[in-house]
């Protein structure tokens, strides 16, 4: 699945669009490298989302293109760093 789509599903960011201005903007990394919106995402990979003074890591634990709101953050593991709001 694509990063920017797999941000909105898991709603890590509440708009694809946003996700999206967000990676092409460098404030997204994937396993330690610069992630583009197209950027494939696979089970186990690390994220690391930085908006302005904020860092959060995640791990990916599950992708899927549908997700109920309530089942969303099961998606994913708050590392370390504090939760995009």
């Amino acid at each position: 699945m694509r990063l920017d789509k797999y941000l909105k599903v898991s709603r890590i960011i509440k708009r694809r669009t946003v996700a999206k201005e967000a990676s092409e903007g460098g404030r997204v990394t994937l396993n330690g490298k610069a992630a583009k919106p197209s950027t494939e995402v696979h089970e186990g990979d690390v994220m690391e989302i930085r908006f302005g003074e904020k860092l959060a890591r995640y791990r990916i634990l599950t992708v899927a293109e549908t997700v109920r709101k309530s089942d969303a953050g099961a998606m994913y593991e708050l590392i370390d760093g504090e939760e995009i709001e």
